[in-house]
């Protein structure tokens, strides 16, 4: 008689969670066990987005800070339409704002334009910060700025964010 003692046997086989790529100016949504991934953030910036009791998350790769400054079709991206969309996508999934958590991280300044005014990087972590703020969404963690480029990983069955970089160990947020 086999008896359950809440451990697994040796001969199941484990189940790795779905692997989801998001490329550069797309966000993804995913309500199953996954894991959201998105590398070559240097001045772009990743925002993830997480509902742990509907267990929606999402994750965007963002070029650009706003849509108004530059024509275009893909809001996924610009900061300001593409957090609107992902908001948008999660709640359709079951997610609701009130709950909504975020974890922000890129915004390098890969290039040093310091005597041309703020650099992409510092100006798409500024617009992220304010459309989250404006959703009322707060920022939980963050890994910005610098001068290095960063890989994510989000793990959608715990809202974790894993930050590689080459010159550092991850970090998970």
């Amino acid at each position: 008689m086999k008896v359950y003692d809440g451990t697994a046997a040796e001969s199941e086989p484990t189940v790795e969670p779905e692997r989801i790529k998001v490329g550069i100016a797309e966000s993804k949504v995913s309500h199953a066990d996954a894991v959201l991934t998105t590398s070559g953030l240097g001045s772009c910036l990743g925002v993830a987005v997480y509902d742990d009791e509907a267990d929606v998350a999402g994750l965007l790769h963002v070029m650009l800070p706003s849509i108004d400054e530059m024509e275009g079709k893909n809001e996924a991206k610009f900061a300001d339409s593409g957090i609107r969309d992902l908001v948008d996508e999660m709640e359709r999934l079951g997610a609701e704002r009130e709950r909504m958590e975020a974890k922000i991280a890129g915004g390098s300044d890969m290039l040093d334009f310091s005597e041309s005014g703020s650099g992409i990087g510092v100006r798409n972590v500024e617009r992220g910060r304010q459309t989250l703020a404006e959703f009322d969404i707060p920022i939980v963690g963050e890994d910005v700025g610098g001068d290095h480029g960063r890989s994510l990983r989000l793990e959608t069955r715990t809202g974790d964010l894993i930050v590689k970089s080459a010159n550092r160990d991850a970090i998970t947020l």
